[in-house]
């Protein structure tokens, strides 16, 4: 994760270097900046260019970004590149005596009310947050996906639901994974015996599955957790479009969500493979390799070939892949091989926590 803070005052300068080395200690990859005649003083980097140049760039770069001053400089600078909530980095104001720590922008799906309350903490100052959800302490589903690393397939229906609960509402719930914790009040449990009678009568509800077109509900929400690991094998230069069309093949057939999956894996041999690591990038997806012996420890029943183990020195690279990527997951889809290019499939052992 990455961050950037920028402070113009001399005091706020001095908050800005505080605020980079907690986050720093957080595990944040975080730079400080401020307008030059406070930065040296401070010994952070000063700002050298228009701000609104400073800020395009952070904002594309970072997935925190923090304002020492006023709210209208945020706002002001922010303005032009507000994109969506889904992809719009997270937006504090703190305002140049610490007193309080603002969530402006991204406050659930990227972390900004999170971010507030412990920045808050940290500098013993009052958190602000507006987010309707969090003031009247109902379940909030964007953050409830984030938190579980869940993609939101249908937003307007989302913030719908978000609006439900507002409105005293309650919804179905469905997952086809286990459930940790306490399901809310907002949500009515579907799951367990006469599931199928109980959701006749419930107009909306959430649906968690890495499954494609379900609909339990007459308007379902699907929260699709990242919990596919795709084992990836192929012939020396295979096209990026081979891949691609195999594996959406593989999804068609056992009817997975794209969304779902987590990482592509393969065997160290294939680390430099450019067809599968264009892939990758058009699909943002990691893309991660094991050696010839981490393959070769993984337990479970793979099928064989001879021709594979001459040129990798083990005798299925997708299978084996899929299941060490996915940490000892369940293969659900075995070696599917077409055009010079194997696919296998894994899920991990997940479950959705409250």
């Amino acid at each position: 994760m990455r961050a950037a803070c920028i402070a113009f005052s001399g005091n706020g300068s001095k908050i800005c270097k505080k605020i980079s080395e907690f986050l720093k200690q957080e595990g944040v990859e975080t730079k400080a900046y401020a307008v030059a005649r406070y930065a040296e003083k401070s010994q952070i980097l000063p700002l050298c260019r228009p701000l609104k140049e400073w800020t395009k760039e952070k904002f594309r770069e970072t997935d925190l970004l923090i304002f020492v001053g006023a709210v209208g400089i945020a706002v002001r600078s922010i303005a032009p590149f507000v994109k969506d909530k889904r992809t719009d980095p997270a937006v504090l104001v703190i305002d140049e005596k610490g007193m309080f720590v603002i969530s402006l922008l991204s406050g659930h799906i990227g972390g900004a009310n999170e971010w507030t309350l412990l920045l808050a903490k940290f500098l013993k100052s009052t958190p602000v947050v507006t987010t309707a959800t969090d003031l009247n302490e109902k379940l909030a589903v964007d953050v409830f996906a984030v938190k579980n690393h869940m993609a939101i397939k249908e937003m307007i229906l989302a913030k719908k639901i978000a609006a439900d609960f507002l409105d005293g509402k309650r919804v179905g719930f469905l997952s086809d994974f286990p459930v940790n914790g306490n399901i809310p009040p907002e949500l009515l449990d579907m799951t367990g015996e006469n599931a199928d009678k109980k959701q006749e009568a419930i107009e909306e509800g959430i649906h968690v599955t890495i499954k494609r077109g379900t609909k339990p509900f007459p308007r379902t929400l699907h929260l699709i957790p990242k919990t596919v690991v795709l084992g990836i094998g192929c012939r020396r230069g295979i096209s990026q479009e081979k891949i691609e069309s195999v594996v959406e093949e593989v999804l068609k057939i056992q009817e997975i969500e794209r969304e779902s999956i987590e990482k592509v894996c393969s065997i160290e041999l294939k680390k430099d493979e450019e067809g599968i690591r264009q892939f990758c990038r058009k699909w943002k997806i990691p893309f991660g390799v094991f050696s010839r012996e981490e393959l070769e420890h993984v337990q479970g029943e793979f099928s064989q070939s001879e021709f594979v183990k001459k040129i990798a020195g083990v005798s299925n690279v997708c299978e084996r892949s899929a299941v060490l990527g996915s940490h000892e997951g369940r293969l659900i889809q075995g070696k599917y091989a077409k055009d010079g290019v194997t696919v296998a499939v894994a899920v991990k052992d997940w479950s959705v926590k409250f």
